[in-house]
C-alpha cells in the first residue's frame, strides 16, 4: 500500500509500505475513505514530537471501511463504515475507567504517533470497539472527520475545562481549526462575548461567520491592551490558547480576569514563562489537557441533528496520492486560506 512516512523533521514521504495485519484480537484493518491532516502533524514535522521516529506513518484522523478484524472483536463486522477516534481506548485500565483515555495504558494518542497511522490506504486500529465509532446513516462522511480530534479537542480541552458558562466573555488566542472548533462548541453555553485573536485576517473574518462577537488581529499590536480595553479593563473569564507557542500563552496570563480560567489546547514544543508574580493572588485555574474523546457520541448525535456544521471547517480537497501538495497548502495556511483539508481514496 502507499502511505505518509516521516523521515525527521521536514522530511516527508508518500511511498511503498506494507500493509497492515491483525496483531492482537482486538485489532480491526480499515481501508482509508477520508483522512485530513491536523496541526499536531505539523508539529510533528517540526521536531515537536520526539515520540515520533523515523518511518512512521502519519495521521490520526479518518473514516473508513472495515477490512478485516480479530477474533475479539465484537462490536463491527467487515463492510461496516467507521469514525476512527485520534485516542486509542482499551476501556478497561485506570485512567479509561475514570474517562481518561487519552492515558490508556495500552494506547491514548498512539496513531500516528508510536504506532503507524491513518495518512495511508489502510491502518490498524488496536481496541477497535472502543475506538472506532458506526457512521450515522444520512452524515456527511468529510463533517464525520472533524470529529475524529478537532472538534472534541476544542470543546473538551478549550470549552469544558475552561468551565464556559452563560453571560462569560470567552478569549480564543487562535483562529485556527482546533480554535474554531472551541468557538462553535463554546455557544452550547450561551457565552455573553467570544473574542477570537489571531494574526491572519482572513481566519478572523471566518470566526465571525461561526459566531465570534469581536476579532483582534495581534500582527497590528497590543492584543492584551485591545482586549483590557473591549472587557472595561475587567479581562475575560475564559482564555483558550489554542496554538501552542510562548506567545500566545503570554497573551492567555495577562487578559484572564481573578477567578477566571485559562485552558490551554495548543501543542507546545518549547518552554513558557509562567507569570505566578502576578496570577499567585487572582484566584486563576490554569488546566492542560491531552483530548480523551469521551464527548465523540455526543458530538455525533449534534452533528446528526444538524445544529453542529463541522463541514463549514473544510476548505481544499484533495486526493490521498496529493497528500504531499495538500501538506504544502495547509502549512501555509494564511497565504492558501487553509482551514481543514480533506484526502479521500480515488
Amino acid at each position: 500500500m502507499k502511505a505518509l512516512v516521516y523521515h525527521g523533521p521536514k522530511q516527508i514521504q508518500w511511498e511503498e509500505k506494507p500493509t497492515p495485519t491483525i496483531q492482537d484480537p482486538s485489532d480491526a484493518i480499515v481501508k482509508i475513505l477520508k483522512t485530513t491532516i491536523c496541526g499536531t502533524d505539523l508539529h510533528i514535522l517540526k521536531g515537536d514530537v520526539p515520540t515520533v521516529t523515523d518511518g512512521r506513518i502519519l495521521g490520526h484522523e479518518g473514516v473508513g471501511i472495515v477490512e478485516e478484524i480479530g477474533e475479539g472483536v465484537s462490536n463491527f463486522h467487515v463492510g461496516d463504515r467507521v469514525l476512527i477516534s485520534c485516542i486509542t481506548s482499551c476501556a478497561k485500565c485506570d485512567p479509561c475507567k475514570k474517562g481518561m483515555y487519552s492515558h490508556c495504558k495500552s494506547g491514548g494518542w498512539i496513531l500516528g504517533n508510536t504506532i503507524d497511522g491513518a495518512q495511508a490506504e489502510y491502518t490498524r486500529i488496536p481496541h477497535a470497539d472502543s475506538s472506532l465509532y458506526n457512521v450515522p446513516y444520512g452524515v456527511e462522511e468529510d463533517a464525520l472527520v472533524m470529529l475524529s480530534d478537532i472538534l472534541p479537542t476544542g470543546f473538551e480541552c478549550g470549552v469544558l475545562n475552561g468551565q464556559v458558562k452563560p453571560g462569560d466573555t470567552v478569549a480564543i488566542v487562535g483562529a485556527g481549526p482546533v480554535g474554531l472548533a472551541a468557538l462553535l462548541t463554546a455557544q452550547f453555553y450561551s457565552p455573553a462575548e467570544i473574542i477570537m485573536i489571531d494574526i491572519d485576517d482572513n481566519r478572523l473574518e471566518v470566526a465571525k461567520k461561526f459566531g465570534a462577537t469581536k476579532v483582534i488581529n495581534s500582527n497590528y499590536g497590543k492584543p492584551i491592551e485591545k482586549i483590557m480595553e473591549l472587557t472595561g479593563n475587567q479581562g475575560v473569564d475564559v482564555a483558550i490558547e489554542a496554538v501552542g507557542i510562548p506567545a500566545t500563552f503570554e497573551i492567555c496570563q495577562y487578559i484572564v480576569t481573578p477567578g477566571g480560567h485559562i485552558a490551554n489546547v495548543g501543542v507546545h514544543g518549547k518552554s513558557v514563562e509562567l507569570h505566578l508574580e502576578t496570577l499567585w493572588s487572582h484566584n486563576i485555574t490554569i488546566t492542560t489537557r491531552l483530548v480523551d474523546t469521551v464527548t465523540t457520541p455526543m458530538l455525533l448525535k449534534v452533528v446528526q441533528s444538524g445544529k453542529l456544521k463541522p463541514e463549514q471547517l473544510i476548505t481544499h480537497h484533495f486526493y490521498l496520492d496529493e497528500i504531499i501538495k495538500a501538506y504544502d497548502v495547509f502549512s501555509k495556511g494564511a497565504q492558501e486560506k487553509a482551514l481543514k483539508v480533506i484526502l479521500s481514496a480515488r
